[in-house]
């Protein structure tokens, strides 16, 4: 069975916290560990413009990138998953598939991710297929418990991992692209201006980068969902952390990418310092 990326809306309420989009509480079955080198393929179900897929994939390719950028950047954020004992992993993204047409409707139940997932084959155990969907696109538990999934392809152990992440725009941005937007909970701090200018996509970046760490590291300890709603040093319940800020169009981000571009990344579980680490 899948991971289940999922909010803990009874520990929000508890805590006096927001709905972090980067909070979760993973179901421990079947975990699907992957290392080495990696091919990322993407599904993009539904109608995404070209410049958000460019956001997401110039993302991707900044993980392991070997161009020179700037401090603090997406690379450097990575590398901390080297600290776990899968060691070193190296994203390359493979093949893309559109399905703008959406062949199986706008309203998905959870098996039919794992067959979404599927359409793209190739490259085995040391795969990932990721599958998004659009902001009109419903997805079961999307926006009750839950903004996306990671889980294994098959019950094969040679079949490789999936992840799944929905666009939240239209559905529950203060769900799952907080801090881009005012919370569903807890307290009402003004939202920080998303990087890329895209709250729903923004909002995508931080639940794939989260959900990507824990599929390549240790799944039964979720590294980054440790650490929610941590951006930066000082967070705390409702409060992003210190995060830096594009002083012409006032965007809030902690991490530098290709192509200029520029990202706000969850905190990361440090094993070796046991504490969130931050990139700013």
């Amino acid at each position: 069975m899948a991971y289940i990326y999922r909010f803990a809306i009874l520990l929000v309420l508890l805590s006096a916290t927001v709905g972090f989009s980067s909070a979760a509480l993973a179901e421990q079955k079947s975990p699907v560990t992957l290392k080495g080198n990696i091919t990322l393929n993407l599904i993009w179900y539904g109608k995404f413009t070209p410049i958000q897929r460019s956001i997401i994939v110039d993302f991707l390719r900044s993980v392991n990138s070997v161009t020179a950028v700037k401090s603090p950047s997406v690379a450097s954020w990575w590398k901390t998953t080297e600290k776990y004992k899968t060691g070193a992993s190296t994203i390359v993204v493979g093949k893309q598939l559109l399905l703008e047409n959406y062949p199986i409707g706008k309203s998905l139940k959870s098996p039919y991710l794992r067959a979404l997932s599927n359409k793209l084959n190739g490259d085995g155990a040391r795969s990932i297929t990721v599958v998004l969907t659009a902001k009109d696109v419903a997805v079961e538990g999307f926006c009750m418990n839950r903004c996306g999934t990671h889980g294994a392809k098959s019950r094969s152990v040679n079949g490789g991992a999936y992840v799944w992440v929905g666009n939240s725009e239209t559905f529950c941005p203060g769900y799952c692209a907080w801090p881009f937007h005012q919370p569903i909970y807890g307290p009402q701090s003004p939202p920080l201006v998303a990087p890329n200018g895209d709250v729903g996509v923004d909002g995508m970046i931080i639940n794939l980068a989260t959900l990507l760490v824990n599929t390549v590291t240790n799944p039964s300890q979720e590294v980054v969902s440790a650490c929610t709603g941590v951006f930066g040093s000082g967070a705390y319940p409702g409060y992003a952390g210190r995060v830096l800020v594009d002083k012409s169009s006032g965007a809030s981000y902690n991490a530098l990418g290709l192509a200029g571009r520029k990202y706000l990344l969850p905190a990361m579980w440090d094993p070796q310092m046991s504490k969130c680490k931050t990139l700013v």
